[in-house]
């Protein structure tokens, strides 16, 4: 357990690092509003208060789960083996956040959302997948 624990730090640290650069439709979001204006929607904090969040709900709802079962349907086989069953845990549980969490039947939009998270957390779930490897060979 604590190999699990460790990893799913390691796993939230490399997510979080990921959000140096920040997601498109938080570009977007930020060049749609202005500090100086103060009829703006959504003002600049909240853009980043949404990323920190969005980060965390990730973490949460889609990271350790899928480190967690992921590593257990690639146990006592290859690294390689145990980052696939992680990838497909990682997907279906993405698709089904983004989707729920959008509601949009806009495909592109939840398109370039699931690649960007997919993206940021295939990063993250290799290095769960490594260090939960090391730890427990």
């Amino acid at each position: 357990m604590k190999t699990h624990l460790a990893a799913m730090h390691l796993s939230g640290a490399v997510l979080l690092l990921t959000f140096l650069v920040p997601p498109a439709w938080a570009l977007d979001a930020y060049g749609a509003a202005p500090a100086h204006d103060p009829s703006a929607d959504v003002p600049p904090f909240m853009i980043f208060l949404t990323i920190a969040l969005s980060c965390v709900g990730y973490h949460v709802a889609v990271q350790i789960p899928a480190g967690l079962l992921g590593t257990r349907l690639g146990r006592n086989r290859g690294a390689g083996t145990a980052y696939a069953c992680v990838l497909a845990v990682t997907v279906a549980l993405t698709s089904a956040l983004t989707w729920a969490v959008l509601r949009t039947d806009d495909p592109a939009l939840l398109l370039s959302v699931w690649a960007d998270f997919m993206a940021r957390g295939s990063l993250a779930m290799a290095a769960y997948v490594w260090l939960s490897r090391r730890l427990t060979t």
